[in-house]
């Protein structure tokens, strides 16, 4: 839903790692930029301890639905790119990267986002961001 972030939290020195599994589209960019880090073989799959949290926060930024996001001890977070980009995956969501200010029709609180994968078929129960529906029909 719009106007929340919920999902885990996986905390190192340096680093919290937050992954919303509900937005997550299997891109796998973390996987493969921080194997040891993101390890679908292991539990937790999530292990910031691996890597350097920097490097960690630059393999989080790659994730294009934003599923995963960072934030470092220090307190920074992602900086949204300008300008705004949106790619259109054929048969897919659009990826959309930029400082973006998502409010549903009924809802009082705007939700912030950086990096979404926005459903483009209608049919996600997790509207407005792609749950992977329309690969289901």
């Amino acid at each position: 839903m719009a106007g929340e972030y919920s999902g885990k939290e996986y905390t190192a020195d340096g680093i919290t790692v937050l992954f919303d599994g509900t937005r997550c589209r299997h891109f796998a960019e973390c996987v493969k930029g921080l194997p040891a880090v993101f390890n679908t073989k292991e539990r937790p799959w999530i292990q910031p301890a691996e890597g350097d949290p920097q490097a960690v926060a630059e393999v989080v930024e790659r994730c294009p639905s934003g599923a995963l996001r960072y934030v470092l001890a220090s307190g920074q977070s992602e900086v949204p790119p300008v300008p705004t980009s949106i790619t259109a995956v054929p048969g897919g969501p659009l990826l959309i990267r930029g400082d973006l200010l998502l409010t549903l029709t009924g809802s009082d609180a705007p939700s912030h986002e950086i990096r979404m994968a926005a459903c483009t078929c209608g049919s996600s129960a997790n509207t407005p961001f792609c749950d992977g529906a329309c690969t289901r029909h």
